[in-house]
């Protein structure tokens, strides 16, 4: 039996489909080491991650991310005569429908200034990587989701890895990750493949998809992270795949409007409200098994610059991954003169109340708080 479908199997039959999941992802994350197989099948699958809580739990373990060894919290110091700044400052401050609506704009001035500071951490923190306009739409989502410091690990390890085709100080990396959408397309439908080819759409409208893992376009914040569930669980070119699949599903739609580069564009880079997340993110993972980019890079098209995000160095995080201590286990190594965590600041906690009371951000500050009481107070004032 595969790792998917056990997860629906193996509890008991009296429980919900969320609650046995609920339990699986427990359990695979008090193992020792983590489960983190059932993890990734848990990301991938129906529902996904289930919701905040959870996320925050299961994100650092998918990659390999010690919650209790985080980078320091960045200080002014960081934007100090970086190259990248002014654009990052102009992006944050044009980044306003990222944030939940209604949200004072005191709170959202703290959490634009710290995602500033989140992304300048990461790219002096990694001179060879080069910002990109959308980056920020990716570390946003994160800092929404998990506070300031796991925030910044992730992004680091995102830019690492799974973004690190994207920044590169050229987009030739960026074009090649664009140019497996087409053979993808052809391996499932000749016919729509050389649709597209007539109608010279090219690939461009799923760039912002691919370089933002879809935060940019989509307005619904819940269907965002469903996204990175998968997208965290999964291959570093699993965008382009579900890119790929997104057109495939619009097949018939495509196939009886106008065969011309306009009507075509407008077309694949409006994404319908009511479309099949669940039913994409299925087909995505599906047609990644029938076609795996080894396949595909045998292509000539595809042969001349290959993915940095593909190569051996996501192989070796799952690898690591695979020998995670659990959170209780990590606890008790942390020692008491550690300089793991921060010292308490009137500061810190005047951000955190502002933030965690305010009845515009709701639930999902609550959930932040929540989790990492269960983490350990100091924990709590070391995500913000």
């Amino acid at each position: 039996m595969t790792v998917e479908l056990s997860l629906f199997c193996r509890a008991g039959r009296s429980l919900s489909w969320r609650k046995q999941k609920s339990v699986l992802i427990h359990e695979a994350l008090t193992q020792d080491p983590v489960d983190v197989e059932t993890l990734r099948a848990a990301a991938v699958t129906e529902g996904g991650l289930l919701g905040q809580e959870v996320r925050r739990r299961v994100w650092p373990k998918l990659l390999n991310i010690n919650v209790f060894s985080l980078p320091a919290k960045p200080g002014p110091a960081i934007r100090t005569n970086h190259r990248d700044y002014n654009q990052v400052l102009m992006d944050v401050r044009r980044s306003l429908r990222r944030f939940p609506t209604g949200m004072a704009s005191e709170e959202r001035s703290v959490l634009q200034e710290q995602l500033i500071d989140m992304i300048l951490y990461v790219l002096r923190s990694h001179p060879e990587l080069h910002y990109y306009q959308g980056y920020h739409d990716v570390a946003v989502t994160l800092l929404l989701t998990v506070g300031l410091r796991l925030g910044t690990a992730m992004l680091q390890t995102l830019s690492t890895h799974h973004l690190r085709d994207f920044m590169d100080p050229t987009m030739e990396r960026t074009r090649c990750v664009l140019s497996y959408l087409m053979p993808l397309i052809q391996s499932e439908s000749p016919a729509l493949h050389d649709f597209l080819l007539r109608s010279e759409v090219g690939c461009i409208f799923a760039l912002s998809w691919l370089i933002t893992w879809y935060g940019h376009v989509l307005s619904d914040f819940h269907k965002v992270l469903r996204m990175y569930d998968f997208f965290l669980a999964s291959h570093p070119l699993t965008p382009v795949y579900c890119a790929a699949q997104m057109v495939l599903l619009r097949e018939d739609e495509v196939l009886q409007g106008d065969c011309d580069l306009p009507t075509v564009h407008q077309l694949l880079s409006t994404i319908p409200n009511d479309f099949p997340y669940e039913t994409l993110i299925a087909r995505t993972h599906s047609l990644f098994q029938r076609h795996p980019p080894t396949q595909l890079e045998r292509q000539t098209s595809l042969q001349r610059l290959k993915s940095i995000s593909s190569s051996s160095s996501f192989r070796s995080l799952q690898i690591s991954s695979a020998q995670q201590r659990p959170d209780f286990v990590l606890r008790q190594q942390v020692t008491p003169t550690s300089d793991v965590l921060p010292v308490r600041s009137q500061n810190t906690l005047v951000k955190l109340a502002v933030w965690g009371i305010s009845a515009s951000l709701g639930a999902a500050a609550l959930a932040v708080t929540q989790t990492a009481m269960e983490w350990g107070p100091d924990l709590l004032l070391g995500l913000f």
